[in-house]
């Protein structure tokens, strides 16, 4: 069974920090792409970050593309995205996610809220 486990989420001020985890079970870690989404209250999902297999190789969405950093460690079956300079706009809940064959699959997320 699949499982994605995000965490890490938490309250911060503008300027701060955080690094989100993603726990992963029931499948191949190392086989497979991922990401991270995020989605803020009332509007869609939105990509932020993907990761090649080996971790060689990243795209970032626009919004946060030199302030955050997505990495994996294959050994420990876990998905990382480092945040800096978090911002109001940053506030959401984000999601790993990857795909297997056509099935997405999804984590309950981690709410990150950016306030003062």
């Amino acid at each position: 069974q699949v499982q994605l486990v995000e965490s890490g989420g938490g309250l911060v001020q503008p300027g701060e920090s955080l690094k989100l985890s993603c726990l992963t079970s029931g499948f191949t870690f190392s086989s497979y792409p991922m990401r991270w989404y995020r989605q803020a209250s009332g509007q869609e999902r939105e990509f932020v970050a993907q990761i090649t297999r080996t971790g060689d190789d990243t795209i970032y969405g626009d919004s946060v593309l030199g302030r955050f950093t997505i990495s994996r460690d294959n050994t420990k079956s876990t998905l990382y995205l480092q945040m800096r300079n978090l911002q109001p706009e940053d506030t959401a809940t984000y999601y790993c996610h990857f795909y297997q064959g056509a099935q997405g699959h999804w984590g309950q997320g981690t709410q990150v809220t950016v306030s003062s």
